[in-house]
């Protein structure tokens, strides 16, 4: 019985470490997060020209041929 009760007590501590570290992973952006939303922000702006870019050339070769 003694075995159990500890048990239970470990597996609380368990997952009260577990939920503080999901919560404080959460709060603070440091530089380096920052700098890599930026970077995902620039390539996804990048895809989006190339693909406006690419549906131009389209429309135009399609104009073309009528």
């Amino acid at each position: 019985m003694h075995t159990e009760l500890l048990k239970k007590m470990a597996m609380a501590m368990l997952v009260g470490f577990m939920a503080f570290g999901v919560v404080a992973c959460d709060n603070d952006e440091g530089p380096a997060e920052e700098a890599g939303e930026s970077v995902d922000n620039a390539v996804d702006n990048a895809g989006d020209a190339m693909e406006d870019a690419g549906n131009d050339i389209q429309d135009k070769a399609e104009d073309a041929q009528n």
